[in-house]
């Protein structure tokens, strides 16, 4: 497939902006990204400005007007605009006018441009908590009980849909546990590993809501852009994949694997499980993607934890020199 023009929506997270950068390597012409900047960073998109052909559209995909100018020529979406999972509990319209009517918007104004494949981010939530363990794609998405991953399963719907209506090619993406650096630091939903960075920096211990024993499924930023690039790549259309590490790390693991790299011998405290997502187990099974993708997670768990940590700390020391 010749790709000239791309289009990533969602583009300054995150995600978006490590497929940019794929992009970017790769010599793509044109890369269009757009963002509402709720999530997204411009900074996160630096590299990628400074060295390719990329054009920053402040935007947002409920904007079907926008939608359908920035979409003129394009060949190729990476759909990855969303909103957290927390988010979509403490507003749900707007998770559905966002994940829902928004998903639809983009891949209506896909069929109007003639685009030739649209690679979609999903979601290990789909599955709730899972009856099979490591789980494959053919498990069903009935035990879920979150807005999102009820939006998630409705998106995968409609590219089904919109595959066999108008035969727009697409792959959707199942992430699992996706962490590194550019993971929100300052925003009201972080993520419970930036959450444990600020407490053991400040000499408390990491929190946990629970016993600990959740597990998940931990693949990093690198792995989840790289996957993403192949996807669009593989001569592959309505299909779906687990994009995960396939090694299964409890909370209690993590804490004490995060608290080692930053040097600290802190133990965690526990609190009262969250409401939000109280999934116990996660455990993907990853050889789809590798079979049909050739996608194997290559980062493992110490080493993104050391990466995600001299990024988070040279943040923050670039923050406190602006400020000094």
């Amino acid at each position: 497939m010749q790709v000239d023009k791309v289009l990533i929506t969602g583009g300054a997270g995150l995600v978006g902006s490590h497929i940019a950068d794929l992009l970017v390597e790769q010599g793509v012409a044109e890369i269009v990204v757009l963002d509402n900047f709720t999530r997204g960073d411009r900074q996160n998109l630096r590299s990628s400005l400074e060295r390719g052909s990329v054009k920053i559209v402040e935007g947002d995909i409920r904007d079907r007007q926008l939608l359908a100018d920035v979409m003129q020529g394009v060949d190729l979406v990476f759909h990855q605009a969303a909103i957290r999972i927390t988010q979509c509990a403490q507003e749900p319209r707007l998770a559905m006018e966002v994940l829902a009517n928004g998903t639809f918007n983009v891949l209506e104004a896909a069929v109007n441009a003639g685009v030739k494949k649209v690679v979609a981010a999903s979601s290990a939530s789909i599955y709730g908590m899972a009856e099979a363990f490591p789980t494959t794609e053919a498990h069903h998405p009935y035990n879920n009980r979150t807005i999102y991953g009820a939006a998630k399963t409705f998106n995968e719907g409609l590219l089904r849909s919109f595959y066999d209506m108008y035969g727009l090619d697409y792959v959707a993406l199942r992430y699992f546990n996706v962490y590194g650096p550019r993971m929100d630091i300052y925003g009201v939903y972080t993520e419970v590993l930036i959450r444990w960075m600020e407490r053991i920096a400040a000499g408390q211990p990491p929190l946990i809501f629970g016993d600990g024993e959740q597990t998940m499924d931990f693949v990093y930023i690198e792995d989840i852009a790289r996957a993403n690039i192949l996807a669009a790549q593989a001569n592959v259309t309505d299909e779906v994949f687990n994009i995960a590490s396939g090694v299964e790390s409890s909370l209690n693991d993590l804490a004490y694997s995060l608290a080692r790299v930053m040097g600290s011998d802190l133990q965690p405290e526990y609190g009262a499980e969250r409401k939000v997502n109280p999934v116990q187990r996660r455990l993907a099974d990853p050889s789809k993607a590798r079979e049909l993708l050739g996608f194997e997670a290559k980062v493992s768990l110490e080493e993104g934890l050391h990466q995600l940590v001299k990024w988070w700390r040279d943040e923050k020391q670039a923050k406190e020199i602006c400020h000094v």
